[in-house]
Parts: structure tokens; C-alpha cells; sequence
């Protein structure tokens, strides 16, 4: 039987554009592990909240200044620490996406699409 391929010039395009992604999935495996070594603080009401994560927006501590503790505004602290945890996660978020946007060339690929073990 014939190869159905043996005509297809170019071929070997395809080829290089598999190793390119093969490398971008590797650069982008290297980085989210980078990124989970990167610690990011952010605080709320003046440094009364503090919550730390890593690059990947896993929380890694939360520290509450004894001050902001008060038994008749629970409703304040809750706020502060919500405030904190998001705007940490959203920093991490943007760090991620700004070191994976490096790799990707600004392509965009939602969640890691196309890289294993991203997402």
C-alpha cells in the first residue's frame, strides 16, 4: 500500500511545531513549579490582616494583629480577612499568568490548556 503521506511536503513543519510545544509544556512545567516556591503578602486595614500565598494562590499563612480582634465586630475582621486572601490570590493569579504569558507568547491558553498538569 501506498504512503498516503509521502507527497505532503512540509511535514517536517509539523514536526517542529510538536517539539516547540513539547518545550513551551516543559517551560510552563518548570515555571508553575517556580511558582510554588514564590511567597506573596498582602495585607488589609492597615497591617492588621496579613495573608500569604504562593504563586500558584495557595494560602500559606494568615496573620491577624490581636488589636483587630474584637468580640462585638466580628463582622470587621472577617472582612479584613477576606480582603487580604483576595487580593493575595489575585496577585498570585497575575504573577502566574504574567511568567506563563512569557512561555506561551501571549497565546493565551486558558487553564494551562494544552499543558499537562496546569490548570
Amino acid at each position: 500500500m501506498a504512503n498516503p503521506f509521502k507527497n505532503m511536503g512540509g511535514m517536517g513543519g509539523f514536526g517542529d511545531l510538536i517539539k516547540q510545544a513539547q518545550k513551551m509544556a516543559e517551560d510552563a512545567r518548570r515555571i508553575d513549579e517556580e511558582l510554588e516556591d514564590e511567597k506573596l503578602e498582602t495585607s488589609s486595614g492597615g497591617g492588621m490582616v496579613t495573608a500569604v500565598v504562593n504563586g500558584k494562590g495557595q494560602l500559606l499563612d494568615i496573620t491577624i494583629n490581636p488589636e483587630v480582634v474584637d468580640p462585638e465586630d466580628v463582622e470587621m475582621l472577617q472582612d479584613l480577612i477576606v480582603s487580604a486572601v483576595r487580593e493575595a490570590l489575585e496577585s498570585a493569579e497575575a504573577l502566574r499568568t504574567e511568567r506563563l504569558s512569557a512561555v506561551t507568547g501571549g497565546m493565551g491558553l486558558p487553564g494551562g490548556m494544552g499543558i499537562p498538569g496546569l490548570g
